[in-house]
């Protein structure tokens, strides 16, 4: 039976109080906190991060299909699952699709990922939800949307959770929503948005569905419902027939918020990092309508080497301030640098450049084994010319060797941290170093590759690779 192969999360590593919010604001103050993506973050960086988590311990080759899901892609025309494909190494010969539109794009891609499965027409597909969706500063929704992003392999055999049975119900109803010229989500009054949505339509739907396999939620170890606040959730889960005290899964409200699209994926790895072989899932997603899946675990859980990704992106954290969230996400005006414009893209140099600037190849010398970036056609130590494998460095660890702090550099998170990395097995670059506090950056401490926003000129996104410390 296909199912789940394998799960990856990324939170953002920032952190906004919303008790600071709403101190900010003089209004009421809720309690926990939600993930904050950096200024050099986006929807697109943050489903590439959950896609290498999903694929560690596997080779970005024996993915068959890449889709993404989200409400809130940085191109609205040009297929962002291709630029992840190339991030990420993948085969070209592989379907890529951009899923979005609703909160049900995780989910859809995922039923769209195990129908290619089942049909033979793939073997393996990775699905990738990620969304960093805005609420209008002091609104309720700044404090519950999260930013981060969810990742989940279909595939075939050796499957830690089989997926039994997929069903949709659509509605109609303008209770969440965000017109294509917009960049806030807008929603009707909270009763209308509660009590014709969310808590009317879930409940319905999971009562139909398990009606029609004969099933009760007594049968079920965990329902994985993914709702816009605990309250709803509570009343729907218990509408639908389960305890929410003892059935439902954490939604990680407290500590993430609302991830959008990536909520429902995002809580089913945490679920799955905590299942046992046997038990079944229930796993519900709203967004026009509701998505239901049964998945049973099975005795692979046990060997899945990366069980507590989700416990370990929530612990590595810092806190962030409201001021610079503001900044961050372009809600207030400042002072531009008086700086030159900056240099236009150029689409044939990011052309000839994808191979070392979006999957980070560097070369190998045969002869003599040194490594260097960006691809050499001459060893600079044994002086051989042309002949050299490619080498990936996106995987790499490595060590501070020397650092600098420039507090003159245009930046929306001054200052801008330069460093020399020297990597694990060879080679080194001039890097940023993003995610850290200046004050705790020192030689030796070690780094790993993640993937930023660089510039953005002439309505590209220039995209490339930054290090930050270990996660």
């Amino acid at each position: 039976m296909p199912g789940i192969t394998s799960y990856g999360v990324y939170f953002p590593y920032y952190r906004l109080s919303r008790a600071d919010i709403g101190a900010f604001w003089g209004g009421y103050q809720l309690p926990g906190e939600r993930t904050v993506a950096n200024f050099d973050e986006d929807t697109l960086t943050m489903a590439v991060e959950a896609g290498r988590e999903c694929l560690k311990g596997t080779s970005p080759k024996a993915v068959d299909g890449l889709f993404i899901a989200s409400t809130t892609l940085p191109y609205s025309e040009k297929q962002n699952a291709v630029l992840a494909a190339t991030v990420l190494d993948v085969n070209q010969n592989i379907r890529t699709a951009d899923i979005s539109g609703s909160l049900r794009s995780g989910t859809t891609a995922v039923s769209l990922a195990l129908d290619s499965v089942k049909s033979g027409t793939a073997r393996n597909v990775l699905v990738c939800a990620s969304d960093l969706r805005l609420g209008m500063p002091n609104g309720s929704k700044e404090l519950e949307f999260g930013d981060g992003a969810a990742a989940l392999m279909i595939g075939a055999s050796d499957v830690i959770a089989t997926i039994d049975h997929v069903s949709s119900f659509n509605n109609e109803l303008y209770d969440v929503y965000r017109p294509a010229s917009e960049r806030f989500v807008r929603s009707w009054e909270d009763r209308f948005v509660r009590e014709m949505g969310y808590t009317k339509i879930v409940p319905h739907a999971v009562k139909t569905a398990l009606s029609s396999l004969g099933m009760e939620p007594r049968e079920f170890s965990k329902g994985v419902f993914s709702a816009p606040n605990p309250t709803y959730l509570a009343t729907a889960a218990k509408l639908a027939g389960f305890d929410p005290k003892t059935q439902c899964a954490d939604p990680l409200w407290g500590v993430v918020g609302n991830l959008g699209s990536a909520h429902a994926p995002a809580l089913l790895a945490a679920a799955l990092g905590q299942a046992k072989p046997g038990e079944r899932l229930l796993w519900v997603n709203y967004g026009d309508g509701c998505d239901i899946m049964v998945l049973t675990v099975t005795a692979f859980i046990n060997d899945y080497n990366n069980k507590k990704q989700v416990q370990r992106m929530a612990i590595s954290k810092a806190n962030t301030t409201y001021q610079k969230y503001l900044r961050w996400r372009d809600l207030v005006n400042t002072e531009p640098p008086m700086r030159p414009k900056t240099e236009p893209a150029s689409a044939p140099a990011l052309y000839r450049d994808r191979l070392c600037g979006l999957a980070l190849y560097g070369s190998k010398c045969r002869n003599c084994g040194t490594v260097q970036y960006p691809i050499q056609r001459i060893c600079m130590e044994c002086r051989t010319k042309d002949d050299y494998e490619m080498y990936p460095f996106a995987d790499k660890h490595g060590k501070i060797i020397t650092f600098s702090h420039d507090n003159l550099a245009v930046s929306p998170d001054p200052p801008t941290t330069l460093a020399a990395v020297d990597f694990d097995g060879g080679g080194r670059m001039m890097l940023d170093i993003t995610d850290r506090d200046p004050s705790k950056i020192e030689i030796g401490m070690p780094v790993e590759m993640t993937f930023r926003k660089f510039r953005f000129t002439e309505g590209i996104q220039v995209y490339w690779w930054k290090s930050r410390p270990l996660r």
